[in-house]
């Protein structure tokens, strides 16, 4: 028998909510990558990992990712996910 399916739900403290699922993986945690370019815009990157020290190890590519893409600034982000049965209301 498979593992149960579930939804997991990310609270960003801009008040952005990600929500990921019906999945049976173990995810743990979002990250999220807000990156202002030189022209002014803007690039997201995100993903989901499964445990805390593996999506702070994302943080550590970003130094890279700042030269090879020439980003102005960046803010780089890490959310638990709440686990539900079921999706919120309104996704």
């Amino acid at each position: 028998m498979g593992r149960k399916k579930r939804y997991l739900t990310a609270r960003m403290p801009d008040g952005y909510v990600k929500t990921i699922g019906p999945t049976a993986d173990p995810f743990t945690h979002y990250w999220r990558i807000v990156a202002e370019l030189e022209n002014g815009k803007t690039e997201v990157f995100w993903g989901h990992t499964r445990s805390l020290a593996e999506a702070k190890k994302k943080r550590a590519a970003t130094q890279d990712a700042v030269r090879m893409r020439g980003w102005k600034s960046f803010v780089f982000e890490i959310a638990e996910l709440e686990e539900s049965a079921q999706p919120p209301a309104g996704a």
